[in-house]
């Protein structure tokens, strides 16, 4: 199986995200954004919400390293960019100072808030651009990366689909204690983001 598919670059693609997308932290916000909807409403706008996020990870992870170039930008200097800012959020889970995105008038939100950005911000849209970068272009990587965003998905599908039954068997105080560990996690990866970029403009010079 490791011989097709670069097992430890697919965990580290689904731990990573996973821990940027929070999806058992999504369940209060999707819950209050969809509070008086019927189920069938629920439903649709979970599938569709993972739908608009997959199709912006999928955009950036396919011209991401175009538009790097086009701009000029190195891969260390993206690392840090997006160190520094995983770590701005992993900050936010650990205070608990995030702001809850706003419903907008008018608008579906499973596109906005939902879709993007809760699900697919900058931190989630910022990884993937790295990994693809750090990628070496053979098929292992590819379909590594492929199967990692394609599995973070089907979980935050899940997770929103099934968000009543979650908070329930959480409770409160259990979706805390994930968004805290999430956040922990995301702060040591974040870290280590910035500390490989460093490596890299030392040894270029």
């Amino acid at each position: 199986m490791n011989d097709l598919i670069n097992l430890a670059l697919l965990s580290e693609v689904f731990v990573t995200l996973f821990v940027i997308m929070d999806p058992p932290g999504t369940v209060p916000v999707f819950i209050s954004l969809t509070a008086g909807q019927s189920r069938a409403v629920r439903k649709k706008a979970a599938w569709q919400a993972v739908l608009v996020a997959f199709g912006v990870i999928v955009v950036f992870a396919a011209f991401g390293q175009q538009i790097l170039h086009n701009l000029g930008i190195t891969l260390p200097a993206l690392q840090v960019a997006g160190g520094l800012l995983l770590l701005l959020i992993a900050l936010q889970l650990l205070t608990d100072t995030a702001e809850d995105p706003v419903q907008t008038k008018n608008a579906n939100i499973a596109f906005v808030p939902l879709g993007t950005p809760l699900l697919a911000g900058p931190g989630a849209i910022v990884a993937t651009m790295v990994f693809v970068q750090r990628a070496d272009g053979s098929f292992r990587d590819v379909a590594a990366i492929s199967v990692g965003i394609v599995l973070i998905h089907l979980v935050m599908w899940l997770t929103l689909r099934f968000s009543g039954v979650i908070m329930r068997i959480l409770g409160e105080n259990g979706v805390l204690l994930v968004t805290r560990i999430a956040g922990l996690l995301l702060s040591a990866i974040a870290v280590q983001l910035v500390a490989d970029a460093v490596a890299d403009f030392i040894r270029a010079g």
